[in-house]
């Protein structure tokens, strides 16, 4: 017997705006924490992989670059995206933003595109920050290469630290006790803000208590990217996650 029926939008229609999100194959914390976002209508959140090194340095960073193209295809290609992101901070400094976004559009040219390093460029335009502490897990030349990234932008770095880990699946494996230490200790020092990097470093737990034990903001890579793909998807209401930032 052949049933009828009928025909809607899918969830990412209406009132359920879709978001795309590429992440790395070596990343075990960015989706844990997206998932934690909520809004008031909801979003229809839809990932894809792209294949990475499990070394982090500015030549594994940038191979990605020939595979974007892959990753994006396998979103659902008749899925109207309001917003598209590239789930990697370092990458997205290394690769450049700019041209992130021509790669993904050229498959979804409706759509906006963002990264975290831009998202965190736009967070600290929102809240008015100047002067940024770092915290990083990186080995010191792409952190280097994140800090010129920032200053070029109008953001000074005056505090900085690392972990100095290479190794992608240690980073998810720091503690996000060690990451509250570090945001502490860079936090007590002259900035307007606190940004950990990286979207394999957990971070979620941490910032509401962190930004009451220090009174300013602080931002990783992930509150910031999630925060810039939900304005850009179009959400207007109230978007659920840590930190001042989400009180804007």
């Amino acid at each position: 017997m052949k049933l009828p029926y009928i025909s809607d939008g899918g969830y990412g229609a209406g009132v359920h705006p879709a978001i795309g999100v590429v992440v790395l194959s070596t990343d075990e914390t960015l989706e844990p924490e997206l998932k934690q976002i909520s809004t008031e209508n909801g979003t229809s959140l839809y990932h894809s992989r792209i294949p990475f090194d499990p070394n982090v340095t500015p030549e594994t960073l940038a191979k990605m670059e020939e595979n974007l193209p892959a990753s994006t295809a396998l979103f659902p290609a008749r899925v109207k995206f309001k917003a598209i992101g590239y789930g990697c901070t370092s990458g997205a400094t290394v690769i450049g933003s700019n041209r992130i976004a021509a790669v993904i559009k050229e498959q979804f040219p409706d759509t906006h595109v963002t990264d975290p390093i831009a998202a965190v460029i736009a967070a600290c335009n929102a809240l008015g920050v100047k002067r940024l502490g770092m915290v990083t897990p990186y080995r010191q030349d792409v952190s280097l290469a994140m800090i010129d990234l920032l200053e070029e932008n109008g953001i000074r770095i005056s505090e900085f630290a690392s972990f100095e880990e290479e190794l992608d699946h240690k980073v998810a494996r720091i503690s996000e006790k060690s990451t509250y230490d570090a945001a502490m200790q860079i936090g007590a020092g002259d900035c307007d803000a606190v940004f950990t990097s990286c979207t394999n470093l957990r971070s979620f737990g941490m910032i509401d208590a962190a930004e009451t034990a220090l009174g300013k903001p602080v931002i990783s890579s992930n509150s910031a990217f999630a925060w810039h793909l939900h304005k850009l998807a179009g959400i207007t209401g109230q978007i659920s996650g840590p930190g001042k930032l989400f009180k804007l």
